[in-house]
């Protein structure tokens, strides 16, 4: 592909390439540089793709994308944001892709990876369609499921993804947008016909500093849809909606005056069922996921498909079939008359709401298990502590993800919260061991929470991953104990 139609929608400073070079690819790694490709100088969190420039000149970089003028020397092109160029070169080489798919984008601090499930499934359901999924826990192009490693890729695998599902005849693409895809423009020059936003909360701190840059960037989605969802539930609605350059459509579980809302909410252990109310209809829910949570996520998944041309009435008959997703809410068998539930609820008020979900159905005790992942957020962990405290019977404080900090330091932080409360608690860094103390200490109608791990099948100590999965921790130990 010529370097100018590569760059056609670039703002460009200043330039000495050649518009005609023939470029063979795109890397933003210096490493993955072959002859004839054009290198994006990206800042990233760890490191500056500008120092990396004569890496990928001595690799075969015909043409250098930067922010600031190389030292060494090589064709380049100058422009303000080398990110956001990234993702337009990105759409360019491969096609504008998106361009080919309907585009649904969901953000939010909590409730993205279930709605964007639930979502795909009224598609596949109601409309016959095949659907692409890009996800927290996995990525899909309609049925093949594919192993992920971020919230959102960034921008050029993000592209190549888009390209392989519109080449597979995906009528829609379905994402979850998270706050850093949108501040560092990995969805940068994308434009979705729907997006729809859950609910905003403490979290990413580490990154975005304060909780008005973190809503600032949840916003920016909303200048990028023709149409938004809007949860009027939450706080932050009214401040999304101010950013939407296009028409709203607001949901609620309580609010008569949303656009479409909840009435006669009915809450199981075993899900939920409501009356889903748009104007002069009244059409009965019913989905297999407990928690006041799934019906926000069930209107957020209604409205979006409503959005899309979905009639209520088939969007509603589609979600009866609907499952739970790995690590939301998720029941792992025991050898008792008790229950474990994992769930990844890392943040406070996902913590708070799945508490407070499972305390109307324990016959026992609330036994909450959970730690904190290192190198992240401080701020919430004494947080995270008092949560548990208030809405639990018995706290178990163990270890997340510690990464590179030393994981009792972590749960000292966590602690911090406990003090002052009167609910009962024990800390263990292992986290393995202290779910076999939860299943020792187990009595009958107790339900207990393994939380922050969810979906997830390792844990990071140091900068390395190991295999670590709780529904085998809990198969292994309770096969343990009936042989003994």
């Amino acid at each position: 592909m010529k370097l100018d139609c590569l760059t056609k929608k670039l703002t460009i400073l200043s330039r000495t390439a050649d518009a005609e070079t023939e470029i063979t690819g795109i890397a933003y790694d210096s490493r993955a540089v072959k002859k004839g490709f054009a290198f994006v100088a990206i800042r990233g969190l760890q490191s500056d793709g500008h120092a990396f420039i004569p890496s990928a000149v001595q690799n075969g970089a015909a043409v250098v994308i930067c922010e600031e003028l190389p030292e060494a020397e090589v064709p380049y092109v100058q422009v303000p944001n080398s990110r956001l160029a990234l993702s337009l070169m990105s759409a360019a080489w491969y096609g504008e892709p998106a361009g080919e798919m309907k585009m649904i984008g969901v953000t939010g601090t909590s409730g993205k990876t279930t709605s964007t499930h639930l979502i795909r499934h009224i598609l596949k359901e109601a409309a016959g369609a095949k659907v692409g999924l890009v996800g927290t826990i996995s990525n899909y192009i309609g049925d093949e499921e594919l192993h992920t490693e971020f919230t959102t890729p960034e921008s050029l695998e993000l592209q190549g993804l888009f390209r392989r599902m519109a080449d597979a005849g995906c009528n829609y693409a379905v994402m979850e947008v998270s706050s850093h895809s949108l501040a560092m423009d990995r969805v940068g020059g994308l434009h979705f016909d729907v997006a729809a936003y859950t609910n905003l909360s403490q979290d990413h701190l580490d990154f975005h500093k304060t909780m008005e840059e973190y809503a600032s960037a949840k916003r920016k989605l909303f200048s990028m849809c023709s149409s938004a969802c809007i949860n009027l539930d939450d706080a932050h609605a009214s401040f999304m909606m101010s950013g939407a350059a296009c028409p709203f459509f607001t949901t609620s579980a309580s609010d008569p005056s949303a656009d479409l809302y909840a009435d006669r909410i009915e809450l199981t252990p075993k899900g939920v069922s409501f009356d889903a109310v748009y104007r002069e209809k009244r059409v009965p829910v019913s989905l297999a996921i407990p928690g006041l949570f799934s019906v926000h996520n069930a209107l957020t998944a209604l409205s979006v498909c409503m959005a899309a041309g979905i009639p209520l009435e088939d969007a509603s008959a589609a979600l009866k079939s609907a499952k739970g997703v790995k690590g939301r809410v998720e029941i792992v068998p025991t050898d008792g008359d008790y229950t474990i539930l994992i769930d990844y609820s890392h943040k406070p008020d996902a913590l708070e709401n799945v508490l407070k979900t499972l305390r109307p159905v324990t016959r026992g005790r609330l036994v909450t298990l959970f730690g904190c992942g290192g190198d992240r957020d401080r701020q919430k962990r004494p947080i995270m502590g008092h949560v548990a405290a208030q809405y639990s019977d018995f706290v178990i404080v163990t270890s997340d993800n510690p990464r590179t900090e030393d994981p009792d330091a972590i749960i000292d932080e966590i602690m911090e919260g406990l003090q002052n409360t009167s609910t009962p608690t024990y800390r263990e860094s292992d986290r393995i061991k202290a779910i076999h103390y939860a299943i020792d200490t187990a009595a009958p109608g107790d339900v207990l929470l393994l939380a922050g791990k969810g979906h997830e099948d390792y844990q990071i100590v140091g900068h390395e991953k190991h295999h670590m999965d709780e529904r085998e921790i809990v198969a292994d130990y309770l096969r343990e104990k009936s042989s003994l």
